[in-house]
């Protein structure tokens, strides 16, 4: 039985730019950190955060993500959690690679690389992931990864193969009626110079 979100609105943020992301490398596990647009990222980020009324923060323990979600806290005056279940998936031998056609397949359950883990799986990860977080005190911002978000992209009713900027808030709501949530990204702030 594929796991449903509790329909309880979240904010979900992306990590900031890492070397690897501005190379199209398949990141996955491996722990790269952000760079200097990664952190310009992260603290824009935290801009457009203030006076969201953000009441607990959750993230991937993975650096990129945790030290996003560590700016945009410092701007909040909030702690961060963390979950391993947020984690970027294992891409296995694909890690460090540029991203190929296989990516597609991945998303569409036809291919596997060895030693990755399946997309329906980490489906299922991230779900439960997002429903610990959001049975925690509200609103949520929940801090991870690109694919992670595709997979929730499909349990929010949307299309998975969707790349998520980096570092860009995006609140999730559950729908009024139906099976498909709004998926509503703010507008960032300029950074000053």
């Amino acid at each position: 039985m594929t796991l449903v979100l509790n329909p309880i609105p979240f904010w979900f943020l992306r990590h900031g730019e890492t070397d690897w992301n501005a190379e199209g490398r398949s990141q996955g596990r491996t722990d790269i950190p952000l760079n200097t647009v990664g952190l310009a990222q992260a603290r824009r980020a935290a801009l457009a955060m203030v006076d969201r009324d953000i009441t607990t923060i959750v993230a991937s323990p993975l650096s990129r993500a945790l030290r996003t979600a560590e700016i945009v806290a410092e701007a909040l005056n909030l702690p961060v959690g963390t979950d391993a279940e947020l984690q970027e998936v294992c891409f296995g031998t694909e890690e460090g690679k540029p991203m190929g056609d296989w990516y597609d397949d991945w998303v569409a359950g036809t291919y596997t690389p060895d030693g990755a883990e399946t997309f329906n799986g980490l489906h299922d990860r991230a779900v439960a992931a997002i429903n610990r977080a959001t049975a925690l005190p509200g609103p949520v911002l929940v801090v991870a990864h690109g694919a992670l978000f595709r997979a929730l992209r499909r349990a929010l009713g949307h299309a998975p193969n969707v790349r998520t900027p980096n570092a860009l808030p995006t609140l999730c709501a559950p729908p009024a009626s139906g099976k498909v949530w709004d998926i509503s990204p703010v507008t960032l702030p300029h950074l000053p110079a």
